[in-house]
């Protein structure tokens, strides 16, 4: 093979921003309704709407929602579970007007729930067929918008007459979570908690008799926090729950105590920024098939009768969804370093379990040994005071066949700041990576402290100290990389969304920040305006985060990059959703309004319409090549001439 040397970054390569964008879909939440799988693709070429697939026994598949329809919940802004069926029955709320719809087979939707006082202010989500209607999940926005104060959580039970008001049943809490009803229908379980906690914090898992009103406190408290309650045929309740310091399944017996059903040090649970997580499932000879996050990669592994816990050989490195499908398989939605997310059943028998893919991942133009497969690192670091201490991360090498960097360079280094910031890096096939190694760009994504995977005293890291800890972690990757030899030490970009966007703007505020370029997606400029202006779900985020506000002013001001502009030595390019609310686009605005002032190279770009993250297909495609456009005029390479990308205008640049 014919080896070419050109620069770092301006490989040519088959993954393009269209690439990326072409017949990309998000796989999320899957349901099993007799012989029938269901799940939800969100579609960018679609507007970014999210359809619900009907998948028959014969193979065929069939969306369920007319044009115009997107299942899809605004509950806490973040969603999930914003569709449930039974009986061939589909139940959604629809973006617009956050109503629910019912769907018959082979009919067309009908709305389910009243007009509200104000459009969209009852969103519904995690509901649960009941014996008369269903129990779901509603938040209520006041109709005088009177902020995230006034929001009221609740669960309540959906009549048949959409005319009607739905029954409050669960009233009180700051957050509810999770209803389900028990075997008989007697019983209501609920998670719910209060300000200043969040859920990964502290929850508490109840049971509501629902004739007397009365409730049993099962688990949770202060210092443990409880997810995914299931009923079980008997009866008992099975949770998760992370009192061991990782979390893990229980069982709770009526009238009896809790009793460990796994003790493994890897998270079976995963952070609640959506709702109705479903991370493991129970097949009818009782062995309970769960996923679980180890050293940073997901997998699956079996708790069999006799008590003893097996990993199970199957090449699955993330698993979004768990759903029992019948009396000894289940349905999976799952990817791998070499594919994107897929749909699958696995089925276990006397021997190795069996896996039927139910909605194939899309093939994408790279063959697998172009492919760059995420490598788990693990580095030292430190907590701001001085305390060392390991961080973790997955790097990934600049791979494409028949080419290489010039003689004796290096990659530049993209260092990848996950958003939450209690989320974690997913070693998957993802394109939107792949489209910079694959031009000759390394990258690292960073689990920072904070991150979840690696059990709750490395989560409980950040308390009190986002912006000093992720920060930490992000500039040691960078460095621990450059000392060893696998990158450019000095072309080192850093970049992220949300949380993300703020760990990136406080590394760039850094004294002694390594960073040559930074890339702020939709991230935090100034922690006071987002404590005053941000959502409920996550109005008191920053009292464990950073400190009580207005008492902790002081360290507000000192950890928010908008004070510490005449730090910036390096160039930026902001991406920002012009109706985003989670955070507010004039966070963006003001720090690229300052960077301009000290004439700081800046490139910014706002994109009508879009939120929390793009959603459209052009903005998806528009992002990364505006990145790339911006990194090729400050590392100094060329853009690859086929492409016909689109330059972005970086103000004050000078080379």
């Amino acid at each position: 093979m014919t080896i070419t040397e050109l620069p770092f970054g301006s490989w040519p390569t088959p993954v393009t921003s269209e690439s990326v964008v072409s017949a990309a879909v998000r796989l999320s939440e899957v349901r099993v309704d007799g012989t029938y799988v269901y799940w939800s693709e969100g579609r960018p070429t679609e507007g970014g709407r999210t359809q619900i697939v009907r998948r028959g026994a014969d193979g065929t598949g069939t969306d369920l929602l007319p044009e115009g329809m997107d299942a899809r919940t605004a509950v806490h802004e973040y969603g999930g579970a914003a569709w449930w069926v039974a009986d061939g029955v589909v139940w959604f709320t629809n973006w617009d007007d956050q109503r629910v719809y019912r769907l018959e087979p082979g009919g067309v939707p009908v709305v389910w729930t009243p007009i509200p006082a104000v459009p969209r202010g009852d969103r519904y989500a995690d509901g649960v067929l009941a014996r008369d209607g269903v129990a779901a999940v509603r938040e209520r926005h006041p109709a005088d918008g009177r902020g995230a104060v006034d929001v009221r959580n609740e669960i309540v039970r959906l009549r048949a007459d959409p005319s009607s008001e739905p029954e409050v049943l669960v009233s009180g809490p700051d957050f509810v979570a999770a209803p389900r009803l028990s075997p008989d229908g007697a019983s209501l379980a609920f998670v719910s908690w209060d300000h200043p906690s969040m859920p990964w914090d502290d929850t508490v898992l109840r049971v509501r008799d629902l004739a007397t009103s009365t409730d049993t406190v099962v688990a949770g408290g202060p210092g443990e926090s409880v997810l995914e309650p299931r009923w079980q045929s008997d009866g008992s309740l099975l949770f998760l729950s992370d009192r061991s310091g990782w979390w893990n399944l229980y069982r709770w017996t009526p009238g009896g105590a809790v009793a460990p059903v796994s003790e493994l040090e890897a998270e079976i649970g995963v952070p609640a920024w959506q709702l109705g997580s479903a991370r493991y499932a129970v097949l009818d000879d009782g062995s309970i098939v769960f996923a679980r996050w180890r050293d940073g990669y997901d997998g699956l592994g079996m708790r069999r009768t006799d008590g003893s816990v097996i990993d199970l050989d199957l090449p699955f490195s993330v698993i979004t969804a768990v759903e029992r499908a019948g009396s000894d398989s289940v349905v999976v939605v799952a990817g791998t370093p070499t594919a994107e997310f897929g749909v699958y059943r696995i089925e276990f028998g006397v021997s190795a379990p069996r896996v039927e893919t139910l909605r194939a991942p899309r093939e994408i133009a790279l063959g697998v040994a172009e492919i760059s497969v995420p490598e788990p690192i693990a580095f030292p670091s430190e907590d701001g005071s001085g305390v060392r201490r390991t961080a973790h991360a997955l790097f990934y090498s600049p791979v494409r066949s028949g080419y290489r960097g010039p003689s004796g360079e290096l990659p530049p280094l993209l260092v990848m700041i996950h958003g939450g910031p209690t989320s974690h890096a997913l070693p998957v096939l993802s394109p939107s990576i792949q489209y910079w190694t694959s031009r000759g760009f390394a990258v690292v994504d960073v689990n920072y402290g904070g991150s979840t995977g690696y059990g709750r005293a490395y989560r409980d890291l950040l308390k009190g100290a986002w912006g000093v800890v992720d920060v930490a972690d992000c500039i040691a990757a960078a460095r621990w990389l450059g000392e060893h030899g696998r990158v450019d030490p000095h072309r080192l970009a850093i970049r992220g969304g949300s949380a993300g966007g703020f760990t990136t703007l406080a590394a760039l505020t850094r004294a002694d920040s390594p960073f040559t370029a930074g890339a702020d997606h939709f991230g935090v400029a100034d922690l006071e305006a987002l404590a005053a202006e941000t959502h409920k779900f996550e109005s008191r985020y920053l009292d464990g985060l950073i400190g009580e506000y207005p008492a902790e002013r002081d360290v507000y001001r000192d950890r928010s990059p908008i004070h510490h502009v005449d730090r910036f030595r390096s160039p930026l390019i902001v991406l920002q959703g012009s109706e985003d609310p989670v955070v507010p686009p004039n966070q963006s605005q003001m720090i690229v309004d300052a960077l301009r002032a000290q004439r700081i190279p800046v490139a910014y770009l706002v994109f009508d319409g879009e939120q929390h993250g793009f959603r459209r297909a052009e903005n998806i495609r528009r992002a990364p090549d505006a990145e790339l456009s911006f990194y090729s005029q400050v590392f100094g390479f060329a853009l690859p001439p086929e492409e016909g990308i689109e330059p972005v205008d970086v103000e004050n640049l000078t080379r």
